[in-house]
């Protein structure tokens, strides 16, 4: 077959650092365009501050008091963000990535309004479900488009961008939080008297603590501002968003030929006459035209909304197909039931599992929890390319595994009397922190990149559709079922969590290809794809028809040859 893949002159050749240096550009980008991944982050960690804050209890005591009805609060977002995963595929195809990150971020700024001027049980629904909704077209839609305008030496580093995002935005969340707790004044009067513990220690109780016991001292601002902030990069990135280049595979699957070329030309920052962003583009042409030939030919006759549903359904029956998309969805799940998001929606609660008494102790070692978080992600950036996909997620695995499981041990032996054993209760803090480490660098940023690089580029845009919405149907039980699971088999939670890392070690060893320093364009050789040799004939046709042989490296386009290959396919 020929060599379609980004020639040596664009290549992955080079290290990391250098083609950064080479690219200011195609990062600033990638970094704008992960602003799609603050959003989520931010929401993501806004609600767990949110929910221990005494003036939201008192104006929803609902939530407060029904630990499945919390569940149900943080898993709204959740499971609309389900949604927008799955069906953004169609939306990108349709109306482009530009397009639907634009579209998502209006309708991000729709929820974001809802949530912040919530003014009854069902307004704050509403305004969870509607950002999530934007939340899943969001994290579908920006790995998919960072893969596809980088260069494969430097495509898992800026697609890693996107998870060091949502860390910042969790970060920036927890600690804007810590500081909006006291709009307002002191949450409790500890000179009114209390029937609920001893003042030093007491928790707002919004059955008991309302009125007359002194704690709606704190403003509904002390919750509504984290709220409405998130408003502010979700303008910034659909405004940004108008001035970046479109993905030039989106423009030749349009047939937008002169478009492909000049967005190419603007995200290389080079001439569109440069012979090497001649040969890229024609590498990406190939693999298009190929793409759309092998749809046509197992799909003949369908069209419109027929076709749509059959190239879905073939995602699930064509073998080398359904690999990847296992695989990937795979990945997804151990992401979500390794635990990082129990602990993320419910980290005040773990901290006072853990010994740590006091809202404002909680806010505070939840805002380290962020610290560490976004701090663990950096080495992902330098690692991921260099060393590869596969040993990172089995070291992470093992990691959590080890942390899970000793957190539950102390949690379990321990008791209701780790109050009184403050040396063990530290230690569960710090093995939450060390976990957290362990996540950060693997789990976490691969479980985005290595679905966004894997699937040929006429099916991408549906099978990251599967996968992202699989991440969000798992992330939606979590959120649901964790405060339950807290209540009823408390140390439990973590035994089970440490369970699936131990899984998702055998998991990466046995199933998972490694695809570091590969091409979007010869991802069939990494899953040994070998079943369509006519299909590979073909490529191999198209890719000579336009001079991307081995024999001809240089050889000029041939117009006509083009033409004639188009037409047969």
């Amino acid at each position: 077959m020929a060599d379609v893949s980004t020639p040596p002159a664009l290549g992955s050749q080079k290290g990391v650092f250098a083609l950064l240096r080479e690219n200011p550009f195609l990062l600033g980008l990638s970094m704008f365009a992960s602003l799609g991944g603050f959003l989520f982050g931010y929401d993501q960690g806004v609600v767990s501050g949110v929910l221990t804050m005494e003036s939201f209890a008192y104006k929803f005591p609902r939530i407060w008091i029904d630990s499945s009805f919390r569940g149900w609060f943080v898993s709204s977002l959740l499971l609309l963000a389900w949604f927008g995963s799955l069906i953004n595929g169609p939306i990108a195809d349709n109306i482009g990535r530009k397009g639907s990150m634009i579209l998502a971020v209006i309708i991000f700024i729709i929820g974001s309004v809802f949530q912040t001027a919530a003014w009854n049980i069902a307004s704050a629904f509403a305004g969870r479900a509607i950002a999530g909704l934007a939340v899943g077209m969001l994290t579908m839609i920006v790995p998919m488009y960072l893969s596809e305008v980088s260069l494969p030496g430097i495509r898992g580093t800026l697609v890693v961008l996107q998870q060091l995002s949502i860390t910042l935005g969790i970060l920036v969340s927890y600690w804007l939080e810590y500081g909006t707790q006291y709009i307002g004044g002191h949450r409790c009067d500890p000179s009114i008297p209390y029937s609920g513990g001893t003042p030093s220690d007491r928790r707002f109780d919004p059955l008991n603590d309302v009125g007359p016991d002194g704690c709606t001292g704190q403003s509904d601002a002390a919750w509504r501002i984290p709220l409405g902030i998130q408003i502010i990069p979700a303008l910034i990135l659909g405004i940004g968003m108008l001035f970046f280049p479109e993905s030039p595979r989106f423009y030749l699957m349009r047939k937008q030929e002169d478009k492909a070329l000049a967005s190419l030309a603007r995200i290389r920052r080079v001439h569109a006459d440069t012979e090497s962003l001649r040969s890229e583009y024609l590498a990406i042409k190939a693999e298009v035209l190929f793409d759309q030939s092998i749809s046509r030919d197992k799909f003949p006759g369908k069209q419109g909304i027929s076709l749509f549903f059959a190239e879905y359904y073939s995602l699930l029956t064509t073998w080398s197909s359904f690999r990847r998309v296992f695989i990937a969805s795979a990945i997804m799940f151990f992401q979500q039931f390794l635990g990082c998001n129990a602990i993320i929606y419910y980290a005040p609660t773990i901290f006072r599992q853990l010994g740590l008494t006091g809202g404002t102790a909680g806010l505070l070692a939840t805002g380290v929890y962020g610290i560490v978080n976004t701090l663990s992600t950096l080495p992902a950036l330098f690692l991921i390319d260099k060393l590869g996909r596969k040993p990172l997620l089995m070291a992470g695995a093992t990691g959590c595994a080890i942390c899970l499981l000793i957190v539950g041990g102390i949690v379990g032996g321990y008791g209701e009397g780790i109050q009184t054993h403050k040396a063990a209760g530290y230690a569960g803090m710090v093995f939450i922190y060390i976990y957290d480490i362990n996540f950060s660098y693997s789990w976490a940023p691969i479980g985005w990149v290595y679905p966004s690089e894997i699937f040929n580029v006429g099916i991408r845009s549906k099978a990251i559709a599967i996968t992202t919405s699989s991440t969000w149907m798992c992330n939606f039980i979590i959120g649901l079922v964790t405060p339950d699971m807290f209540d009823t088999i408390g140390y439990g939670t973590y035994l089970f969590f440490g369970g699936w890392a131990i899984v998702a070690i055998g998991f990466t060893y046995f199933f998972i290809p490694e695809t570091k320093g590969r091409s979007l364009e010869d991802m069939d050789s990494v899953f040994g794809d070998t079943s369509a040799q006519e299909e590979k004939a073909r490529l191999a046709e198209i890719a000579s028809s336009m001079g991307l042989t081995d024999a001809l490296p240089n050889e000029k386009i041939d117009s006509d040859r083009v033409e004639q290959v188009e037409h047969r396919v």
